[in-house]
């Protein structure tokens, strides 16, 4: 079955900056999914899967305006430790480079720690990837059709995908 609008897609992924080391991977850890056609990828990264089958492997290089942006100088904000995602576990343990995830109206946003106070924190509000080039293996697991929910909502349900309560 080929990668098209309102199929389910499993993938596995390897990032690295261009020329650099890797940054992340989920080999380790159940595949990602996605609705595709959704808006649920990164566009680069959803084009160059558009007609791929389970098994096909794709390499995808992109530049921070098809990623995260560029890097806004004076990007820096305070926040309180409470508006951090688990702040309970790790408010006595924030440190300058730090990566911690803020709870916003639109949801997490990932953020680095510049300096950690008693009750907020100092943060670097760009995305810690922008700014770079970056390169993406990507390897498709399984492709299959959306449910008819899955389409109403816009994403992908189950494991790797999104979890209603």
């Amino acid at each position: 079955m080929q990668i098209t609008a309102d199929k389910v897609v499993s993938f596995h992924y390897r990032l690295s900056e261009t020329g650099g080391t890797q940054l992340e991977s989920s080999y380790e850890a159940e595949p990602n999914l996605y609705l595709h056609g959704h808006n649920n990828l990164l566009p680069a990264l959803e084009a160059a899967l558009d007609g791929k089958a389970k098994g096909d492997k794709v390499t995808v290089s992109i530049t921070p305006e098809q990623g995260y942006g560029e890097r806004k100088e004076g990007a820096i904000q305070r926040v309180p430790i409470k508006h951090l995602i688990d702040h309970e576990k790790i408010k006595n343990k924030l440190k300058p480079g730090m990566k911690v995830v803020v709870n916003t109206q639109q949801g997490g946003w990932e953020a680095i720690v510049v300096k950690a106070g008693k009750f907020n924190v100092d943060i670097d509000s760009n995305h810690p990837l922008a700014g770079k080039n970056l390169d993406f293996e990507l390897e498709v697991v399984d492709v299959r059709d959306a449910s008819e929910e899955e389409v109403a909502h816009g994403h992908a349900h189950g494991v790797g995908g999104h979890h209603h309560d």
